[in-house]
């Protein structure tokens, strides 16, 4: 490990652990940030305690422990070692532990106090997971309440270091600059209509015939790996081309990062799981699409959409910084520099656009009620902490007050997802089903669309991760107490079984409309109509992904029995009364309805509704339909007008909310009063929208809104002409200019906010002038006005003095009589 550009710090980074509580660390991709670092402070015994280094992803952490201990002589396990989902090598000798993310969370949790732990890495922190920020915030508040002598390293080569130093203020803060190697870029836009994949094995193609050395490619996803490996079988014999994501299985994940065989190179084509903390042998080559896909939650559907978009600043430095680790490189960009230049520097937290229920889960075992107790980089945003709240709330995991239930405890001691713990926890007699439904969820098989399958192959011992996933199975087994037993899966129990996991997306089939359902949580799926499935009257959907239309993609799903569902899991669902005006017959429908979430699972019809039903039958209807419906007449939509103009003009007024969407949310404070004897659809035609909206404002301001914002205005012949209102424009007033003679100055309304803008008309009633200032006009502009009008009205009076002269309606000779 010599010559790494990390050893130029080293005495500033091992002082300023030993001195300091808190130290930041900013070194260049190849730096040795993650493997020269954590070794010295082990060798130089800077803490006395265990050393716990965070890595996000389960390759790294395992390649990283792996080098470690081989630069010691040593098998991983003795003072190297690491722990990952389902894998612990680690043992009462290891003084350094590489872990990912979700591990150091159960650490935390299970001892706050982190005993024997001296020091908490985290590693590129840049990548800004969930886990990595919760376990941070946890780490902080160790620090302050419990373990002021818990040292935090923070590491990354591209660091938002200005955030990060509000966050830890008292941090020492040490860069490593410079990488070993430098890199030459190039940049290559697409031409018109030029698919990604075939510009990307173009260009590997002519550096690999032009330059020496291995290659990595960056792609956004599987599929455009598999296009470009397709793109590639004439790549000549001597030139192993390997791909590298997340689901492939360790062996195929390691095929990609080991050296090439003698006499051979190596094209490795990999997501972004290759930008960070992984050292891929050989590679002086790096070609970048700019692209990678992120996964974001849609609060109001509670499914996750994968989005291909532009990489950060920071993340295509890291990508680059691949290429300059053995001997100067190459970066082939596919996009310009100026499309880079316009990214932010630092890609945007998944904190901020993810699904927050594991999150809140760990709040409150930790016993944060409320998000903002802890020290967070991006405070969680509140909306997805109350969906988060809902959805463990109907998986039974916390209670209304956000308390932890018995289940809830269960989840926290598990480590789970919410939703797997809370099927574990409610599984009674069928524990053995559910283990095994867990450890599948955990480890599910590619482009297998019917889980039963999985199931089916799991208990038959054909399943393509048997080992992996039985293993898991009853590791989870010991937690809980219980031996897990292969031959005990009870397959006839599995979907009521993942309907408790999953009860927002208990599936029903829409009438005649083969392969395409509505969830019990509203929003709309479909899978191919050529699947088995697509004819299932009900399914539970396991993994969905929303896809660009307004129904998500089902890509995992089983059939379900609802008569057995009901008749097991009767919590489930629940009677209600409904009425709903039916617009096909034109009348009250009432009817008896069971229901799961928002599916009608079956009904009967009830007698004659009562009045109040009526009305929130009508209520209904026009919550579905909008405002539209009602009888909106002229004066009505003008008083709706003044009301909007007074609440954006007069702020500070108690004004209730006026746009639809709120009218419409409100219905049963404003409308349902007015209500009263309207039978049907039709008869509400009769309801005084203006009584409604000045019932709805409340007094004093019903009374207010007559004297600030005046329906019409006097003008000084006696006359009162209408002001016209309208919602982000002034206020209008038409009107004869002989009838505001003697007006010194414009009218002014809403307490002296707003001039009356003044549309003046000629005797015959046509435009004049528009003015706002009325007092400039007579001064200044009149004076033309006055000539032209002269002419064409002679027999009316046009004074020298407008501004004194007697306002009139009438003509010279009416006035002389």
């Amino acid at each position: 490990m010599s010559q790494l550009p990390i050893q130029g710090v080293m005495p500033e980074l091992l002082s300023g652990v030993r001195e300091s509580s808190q130290l930041i660390l900013k070194a260049a991709p190849g730096a040795g940030k993650s493997t020269y670092f954590p070794l010295q402070l082990l060798l130089e015994n800077v803490v006395d305690g265990k050393i716990i280094m965070l890595e996000p992803r389960r390759l790294a952490a395992r390649n990283i422990a792996r080098y470690l201990a081989s630069q010691l002589g040593e098998n991983v396990g003795e003072r190297i070692g690491y722990r990952v989902r389902g894998e612990n090598k680690t043992s009462a000798r290891t003084q350094l532990e590489v872990v990912t993310e979700g591990v150091l969370t159960r650490m935390i949790q299970s001892d706050p106090e982190l005993s024997g732990v001296d020091l908490v890495i985290f590693d590129e922190f840049h990548e800004r997971s969930i886990h990595a920020d919760t376990a941070l915030a946890f780490c902080l508040e160790i620090q302050e309440a419990l373990r002021d002598d818990l040292k935090l390293v923070v590491m990354s080569a591209t660091l938002d270091q200005h955030a990060l130093a509000k966050l830890l203020p008292e941090a020492v803060f040490i860069e490593s600059h410079g990488r070993s190697y430098p890199v030459e870029y190039r940049y290559i836009n697409a031409k018109a209509n030029e698919r990604l994949e075939d510009l990307m094995a173009k260009q590997i193609t002519s550096l690999m015939n032009s330059e020496n050395g291995s290659l990595l490619a960056f792609l956004p996803g599987v599929a455009a790996i598999k296009r470009v490996e397709d793109r590639l079988q004439t790549l000549p014999a001597d030139i192993q081309v390997c791909p590298l994501y997340g689901q492939l299985d360790f062996a195929q994940q390691q095929a990609a990062i080991q050296p090439a065989t003698d006499g051979q190179r190596k094209v490795v084509l990999a997501t972004n799981i290759a930008e960070t903390s992984l050292t891929i042998e050989g590679i002086r080559l790096v070609v970048d699409s700019g692209l990678e896909r992120v996964a974001k939650f849609d609060l109001k559907s509670g499914v996750t959409r994968l989005e291909q978009v532009r990489i950060a600043q920071s993340s295509a430095e890291q990508r680059a910084g691949r290429a300059g680790r053995i001997e100067a490189g190459i970066c082939v960009r596919l996009y310009s520099e100026g499309q880079l230049n316009q990214q932010p520097y630092v890609p945007q937290a998944e904190i901020v656009h993810s699904d927050l229920s594991n999150l809140v889960l760990e709040l409150a075992q930790w016993g944060a009620q409320n998000p903002d107790d802890l020290c967070w980089l991006d405070t969680p945003p509140a909306a997805a902490v109350n969906q988060a709240k809902s959805l463990l709330l109907q998986l039974g995991l916390i209670d209304s007050k956000g308390q932890l239930t018995e289940a809830g405890v269960l989840a926290g001691e598990l480590g789970l997802e919410p939703r797997t713990s809370a099927m574990l926890a409610n599984a009674g007699g069928e524990l053995n089903t559910a283990l095994a439904i867990s450890a599948l969820l955990e480890e599910p098989e590619r482009n297998t669309l019917d889980f039963m399958h999985s199931v089916h192959r799991l208990k038959s011992a054909k399943h393509s991760k048997q080992k992996l996933v039985t293993q898991r199975a009853k590791t989870l087994a010991a937690k809980m107490k219980h031996r897990f037993e292969l031959s005990q899966i009870n397959e006839s129990q599995v979907a009521c079984l993942l309907a408790m996991a999953f009860p927002d997306r208990v599936a029903q089939a829409r009438r005649n409309q083969l392969g395409r359902f509505i969830l019990a949580n509203g929003h709309g799926a479909q899978l191919q109509d050529t699947e088995r499935l697509a004819a299932s009257e009900y399914l539970v959907a396991i993994d969905l992904m929303r896809s660009q239309s307004d129904s998500s993609m089902i890509y995992s799903a089983l059939e379900l029995d609802i008569v057995q569902l009901q008749s097991q899991c009767p919590d489930l669902f629940i009677a209600i009364d409904s009425v709903d005006w039916d617009e096909k017959k034109g009348r009250l429908v009432a009817e008896r309805q069971t229901k799961l979430g928002r599916l009608v699972i079956d009904s009967k019809a009830l007698p004659e509704p009562s009045s109040e039903k009526m009305t929130e039958a009508l209520l209904t209807f026009i919550q579905r339909k909008g405002l539209s419906v009602l009888n909106w007449t002229p004066a009505s939509q003008e008083l709706l007008e003044r009301l909007r103009c007074g609440q954006e003009w007069l702020p500070e007024q108690s004004w209730p909310e006026l746009d639809e969407a709120s009218f419409l949310a409100n219905l049963d404070a404003w409308l349902a009063p007015y209500l009263n004897g309207i039978n049907s659809v039709k008869a509400l035609a009769k309801v005084d929208l203006e009584a409604a909206l000045l019932a709805y404002l409340g007094w004093p301001l019903n009374q207010d809104i007559e004297q600030w914002l005046p329906t019409h205005y006097q003008v000084p012949t006696g006359s009162k002409k209408k002001i016209r209102y309208q919602q982000g424009h002034e206020p209008v007033l038409s009107v004869r200019m002989q009838e505001v003679f003697g007006e010194q100055a414009s009218p002014e309304i809403a307490q002296g906010r707003k001039r009356l803008v003044l549309e003046l008309l000629s005797p015959a009633q046509r435009p004049l002038q528009v003015t706002q200032d009325l007092a400039s006009f007579w001064a200044g502009a009149y004076k033309e006005v006055q000539k032209e009008m002269k002419g064409r009205y002679p027999k009316h009076v046009w004074p020298d003095n407008p501004a004194t002269h007697v306002a009139t309606t009438k003509t010279k000779r009416q006035l002389n009589s």
